[in-house]
């Protein structure tokens, strides 16, 4: 399938492993640009080289940033009208699910996941909308399915999640009329090196195996690359008319909810 993405610029958050890496990487393979960025640099600049090395200097860029801080995102933003002058395509893939299991986080912690989880993602939004404006594209928010149900999630990351998916519902109908679409990747357990579930099987394999064994239908992780190619089609022009979606994921998991 064609998904029209060739010579697209896009900008992915969170690009440095995981998620973001496979989106940036599947976009580069259907011949678009890439702006990658996360707020740590080592991982991030060694990607920027690889992929480099395989798609051209001129297709992808990096650039640290830190999306909780309004001045950093303003720089990265100086960053890209630099080199492309406007964008395509937006991934906004940031968050943290680190918190504590009370019901009710108190208010230090409930900020800080509320900054990393939402504000970030909503002055992500604000900081690029004009550019997507202007090139009549697409914005995406990465979410998750703890945003939807209650599966024991941090009450915090949960609500954060479920924030956005309520600003992407109302910002697709009323940019709809400007040609923007917005929608939204709800991702169930997902596995890669070094990610939060990486850490929970090398602590306790045997309880991860039965979490997944009796929650998940498919009784197995997702990867990285089945979510970046839900990611690419929700962003061609093959879902030219899909806009206040949310996309689930999960492997049948939200199924066993209802």
């Amino acid at each position: 399938m064609n998904l029209n993405l060739n010579n697209k610029k896009a900008l992915i958050t969170g690009a440095s492993r995981g998620i973001g890496l496979a989106v940036a990487e599947s976009f580069l393979k259907e011949n678009a640009k890439t702006f990658l960025t996360s707020r740590g640099s080592n991982a991030l600049f060694k990607n920027e080289k690889r992929l480099q090395d395989s798609y051209g200097l001129e297709s992808v860029f990096a650039c640290e940033c830190d999306c909780t801080n309004i001045e950093s995102l303003n720089s990265l933003k100086v960053e890209i009208k630099d080199k492309w002058n406007d964008l395509d395509i937006v991934i906004v893939n940031v968050g943290d699910g680190r918190s504590v299991p009370d019901a009710l986080p108190d208010d230090e912690q409930w900020q800080k996941t509320w900054s990393s989880n939402f504000e970030s993602t909503l002055q992500t939004a604000r900081t690029f909308l004009p550019m997507l404006k202007r090139s009549k594209g697409c914005l995406l928010f990465v979410s998750s399915i703890a945003g939807m149900e209650a599966f024991g999630a941090p009450t915090d990351y949960s609500t954060a999640k479920s924030a956005i998916i309520a600003l992407s519902k109302n910002m697709a109908r009323k940019l709809a009329s400007e040609s923007v679409r917005v929608n939204v990747i709800a991702p169930g357990n997902v596995y890669f090196k070094g990610g939060s579930w990486d850490e929970k099987i090398q602590q306790d394999k045997k309880r991860v195996d039965e979490i997944i064994r009796s929650t998940v239908p498919m009784n197995r992780f997702a990867t990285p690359q089945e979510i970046a190619d839900s990611v690419l089609f929700l962003c061609s022009d093959r879902a030219g008319f899909i806009t206040g979606t949310t996309l689930v994921v999960d492997g049948g998991q939200t199924v066993r909810v209802f």
